[in-house]
């Protein structure tokens, strides 16, 4: 009786290759989401949205900088920028779990800090937590606590690390 269960169970795993559809990654599509083409952050709402084809695909509630309200100016500033913006890298090895980091400073964000006679500041990033945080969890969204960043739980960003690819465009409204 176990050969016959045996059997069945071999040519059930065989229908399930035969009929399944490849589990490697491609362009299209990467989990259950697929790729995304655009990020919003609205910065008022605290929500980062992924996007594609101009259809919200989830929405991530997020924590922001210690200063959340106005636009990044200066280094030291703690603020977020606003503007447009793309995914200009990815670091694996982020202190902060899994970063895309984002092309601050735009062109824009430059001329400003040079009519105000400031540096404008850098290394602005969507990550996860600090591996002594993690346990925070879903809490860390109660305190805006970053230094200029957009931060959600490391279970988000592990979701959302393999739909973004570099060169993302990352919108970020007041």
């Amino acid at each position: 009786m176990s050969s016959v269960r045996k059997s069945d169970a071999v040519s059930l795993a065989l229908l399930l290759l035969l009929f399944s559809p490849p589990c490697w990654s491609n362009d299209k599509a990467s989990g259950p989401l697929g790729k995304v083409d655009r990020i919003v952050i609205e910065k008022a709402a605290r929500t980062m949205m992924l996007l594609r084809d101009g259809k919200v695909l989830k929405t991530y509630k997020v924590a922001l900088s210690r200063e959340p309200v106005g636009a990044k100016e200066r280094t030291g500033d703690h603020k977020v920028p606003e503007g447009e913006y793309a995914v200009d890298s990815k670091n694996p090895l982020s202190r902060f779990h899994l970063a895309l980091h984002i092309s601050y400073p735009n062109a824009a964000d430059r001329e400003r800090a040079r009519k105000l006679g400031v540096k404008p500041g850098g290394n602005i990033e969507i990550h996860g937590l600090d591996s002594k945080y993690a346990w925070v969890g879903r809490l860390q969204r109660q305190v805006d606590w970053t230094d200029g960043c957009v931060a959600v739980t490391n279970s988000e960003i592990e979701e959302i690390w393999p739909l973004v690819r570099v060169g993302t465009p990352v919108e970020i409204r007041p």
